[in-house]
């Protein structure tokens, strides 16, 4: 694994930062144009200005640029929700809201969702720290949602992993359209009930 993916690896500097933003926005274009397949690595070099060889010490694959891409994608929905936060009383009613304004978001570019889960499901365990990276940002929005006066309980955190894990699989069972929008809002809605049952008042 290179310096650039390891979790403890130095911060970069604003050039650094500023060519990663510049590789991360041309993996979204090209997978919003053609999906999965469409994401090339020397096309993506050649969209965002850096050398073959630069791309991949930045990102050592596809798959850890495409995770990465998920990442970013998610970093931005988050600071939007923090915006413009879920307006149902209840906690469950939140998240639930949360969660489909985050699947209509991944709807309107499907190509681009499908490449970001097609990585996350090829990531091996070279890719686990981008992977966790993606499963902290959706607790942190999960969280955020439910909108807890103190630190979410072992039941809660129990209770928020199950709802990650029913998201990403309506994800992949929508994208492969063995599931319609309909019964996605239905499942996400079902699963977001445990949040209740784990209410410690």
């Amino acid at each position: 694994m290179t310096a650039a993916s390891k979790p403890a690896s130095l911060p970069l500097t604003e050039r650094q930062e500023a060519r990663r933003r510049r590789i991360l926005h041309a993996s979204a274009q090209l997978a919003s144009r053609g999906g999965f397949e469409a994401v090339q690595m020397r096309e993506v070099a050649e969209s965002s200005g850096v050398a073959l060889g630069t791309l991949y010490r930045y990102f050592p694959s596809k798959v850890h640029l495409l995770v990465a891409t998920m990442q970013d994608q998610l970093q931005r929905l988050h600071e939007t929700l923090r915006k413009r936060p879920p307006t149902e009383e209840e906690p469950s009613a939140r998240v639930a809201q949360t969660l489909m304004r985050a699947f209509r978001a991944m709807q309107r570019e499907p190509h681009l969702a499908e490449a970001m889960v097609r990585a996350l499901t090829f990531a091996d365990r070279s890719v686990s720290p981008e992977v966790d990276t993606v499963s902290r940002l959706t607790t942190a929005i999960i969280l955020d949602a439910m909108g807890l006066p103190g630190s979410p309980t072992p039941a809660q955190l129990s209770a928020v992993r199950v709802i990650e894990h029913t998201w990403h699989s309506a994800l992949i069972t929508w994208l492969s359209g063995r599931a319609s929008i309909a019964q996605v809002k239905i499942d996400i809605e079902t699963v977001c009930r445990l949040i209740d049952l784990t209410n410690p008042n």
